[in-house]
């Protein structure tokens, strides 16, 4: 086997065990969201054009194909990390990144914001901060492994974005103990 086959196979291997793997907490609930959003658009486009006495065969199926793309774009990944790597599973595939071996993280800003990772094998995957910060498992499995990409040394950008996570993190955790506690 030639060494890029070996690297290739080492970011493809499977993961491990489910009972060491974290997932993200809010995934039933935003896809039930999702689900519907878009049957909400198809009733209210059914019912519109059901009233208006337009309705058709061929205008029924293309509102059924607008609402299941609605929900494509709103579907949520399933994001899973377990020891060395993060995934995504979405509904147009699979992503995964090594963990313990990533070169850089980057934020990107907007409106939606999203944390680009990028291990050595050259495997790219982004999520929603905001599922890190509402799955604590996630969060302690790649604020671990990122620390030992640091002290490898391959972590060459991104200390600085995984560090305003983390007080983030800390932030939106402390505001909920307090809200808890009733010191609100």
């Amino acid at each position: 086997m030639e060494p890029r086959d070996e690297t290739r196979a080492a970011a493809e291997a499977p993961p491990p065990p489910a009972a060491e793997v974290a997932h993200d907490l809010r995934w039933a609930q935003d896809l039930r969201s999702s689900i519907r959003c878009a049957c909400a658009l198809l009733a209210l486009l059914v019912l519109t054009d059901g009233v208006a006495g337009t309705l058709t065969g061929p205008r029924a199926l293309l509102w059924l194909a607008l609402a299941a793309l609605l929900f494509l774009i709103l579907c949520p990944a399933r994001i899973a990390a377990g020891e060395g790597w993060l995934s995504s599973h979405g509904p147009l595939g699979t992503r995964r990144v090594r963990t313990d071996r990533l070169v850089s993280v980057r934020c990107l800003g907007g409106v939606g914001q999203r944390l680009v990772l990028r291990d050595t094998f050259g495997a790219r995957l982004e999520l929603d901060p905001d599922v890190l910060a509402a799955s604590p498992g996630l969060w302690h499995r790649l604020d671990e492994d990122a620390r030992i990409s640091a002290r490898r040394g391959t972590l060459t950008s991104g200390e600085s974005v995984l560090r305003r996570v983390s007080e983030r993190i800390d932030r939106e955790t402390a505001r909920t103990v307090f809200k808890l506690s009733g010191l609100d």
